[in-house]
């Protein structure tokens, strides 16, 4: 499946100056909507099925032997259900907003928002915690939008940064906010449990737009409230 997503900066052409080339920010309208468009050609289940199959077959497995029968289709229906943002749009999940704030200016913060996406690399999973602040303009959206977002673009193929990148243009796309903070830590198992095999590495990506980036104390708040006293 083609999430339809972009570079977050272009290739810079060789006889450019550094100073003419601005880093480019993601385009909404190539991730905002669901990946997968109803005209898109995909393959049957059955055929899923079949290249799971193969795959036992490859590391060696007799595909017909009593523990593997069904593999095949509890493996395609957890890859429906691992997968499941490639179908949900972005957009809907923030398009319903509250104006009931009472003048409240100051930013809001969601910590501590749980995920689990899978590597475009190696197709093994990472997980974490995301943890996303954003300064209102008049109006709030409800706070467990903002973890249905989170879940959206991590049940797909993903790369933590890109992840990262892609919830707060989708903030700042349909919220308009002064500003949007975003922090990701997680755990890959494509570096934990093969290849270099380093249990409990962290990986830290941010992001930050409007007062964030533009406010270094701002963004020193939300880190401060982010990792508390007792973190």
């Amino acid at each position: 499946m083609d999430a339809l997503i972009k570079p977050i900066r272009p290739n810079k052409p060789a006889d450019a100056k550094t100073s003419d080339v601005k880093s480019s920010e993601l385009d909404p309208s190539e991730f905002m909507a669901a990946a997968v468009r109803a005209d898109q050609p995909r393959p049957s289940r059955a055929e899923a099925e079949d290249a799971v199959k193969t795959l036992l077959a490859y590391i060696g497995e007799n595909t017909f032997r009593e523990g593997l029968l069904d593999t095949p289709r509890r493996v395609v229906e957890a890859y429906d259900e691992l997968y499941q943002g490639y179908h949900q749009c972005p957009a809907e999940v923030l398009n319903r907003t509250f104006g009931e704030t009472a003048g409240y200016d100051d930013f809001v913060l969601v910590r501590d928002i749980e995920f689990t996406s899978q590597c475009e690399h190696h197709m093994m999973p990472f997980y974490g915690k995301a943890h996303i602040a954003y300064t209102p303009v008049e109006r709030v959206v409800g706070l467990s939008k903002l973890a249905r977002l989170t879940d959206i673009f991590a049940r797909r193929l993903q790369t933590q940064e890109h992840l990262t990148a892609q919830i707060a243009a989708a903030i700042d796309e349909v919220l308009k906010p002064r500003g949007v903070a975003i922090l990701i830590e997680a755990e890959h198992t494509c570096m934990s449990v093969r290849g270099v095999a380093k249990h409990g590495a962290s990986t830290f990506t941010s992001r930050f737009t409007g007062m964030f980036r533009d406010n270094p104390a701002e963004q020193q708040r939300f880190l401060s409230l982010v990792r508390g006293p007792n973190r």
